[in-house]
């Protein structure tokens, strides 16, 4: 299964770090070339995105199962394609440092099964690692963003 994990220390206590990722409103629209989100209940979703394989640019739509909350440290996720034949997993992960520091992970895997998954699958293998960092990194940035505006008095 093509997959990524990435890391990131932030200076942001856990609670704030739980308080963003357990609501996916939140990160969704931080998913690279995302278009839109639809909330079916609370753990299920629809999203809708731009997909880059290469010289093949698609629409995909997955629908995104939470598997697990575990506050305050996880939020484990499944993905189904519903325009597409791939499965997946993936989920973020907080551990404290210090009171005021955590450590954010991020991972995602993604496999395209079917008569095409293995001529995707290759491209997949270093696509999902960029897509792992790329989200992790907007998710870290967004939170640290709203810490300054939450500061700010805004």
């Amino acid at each position: 299964m093509p997959g990524g994990t990435f890391s990131t220390e932030l200076d942001l206590p856990i609670e704030t770090i739980w308080d963003f990722v357990s609501d996916m409103n939140n990160w969704a629209p931080l998913v690279p070339g995302y278009i839109e989100h639809k909330i079916v209940n609370e753990r299920q979703s629809t999203w809708k995105f731009k997909g880059d394989l290469g010289k093949i640019h698609k629409t995909v739509s997955m629908r995104i199962d939470i598997t697990e909350w575990k506050e305050p440290t996880r939020v484990n996720f499944t993905l189904t394609g519903i325009s597409e034949n791939v499965t997946g997993n993936g989920y973020f992960e907080a551990k404290s440092i210090t009171k005021y520091q955590t450590n954010m992970t991020g991972n995602l895997d993604v496999t395209a099964k079917g008569i095409m998954g293995p001529m995707v699958n290759p491209v997949l293998k270093s696509l999902i690692p960029k897509t792992a960092k790329r989200l992790t990194e907007a998710v870290a940035s967004q939170m640290l963003e709203n810490q300054r505006v939450m500061a700010r008095g805004y």
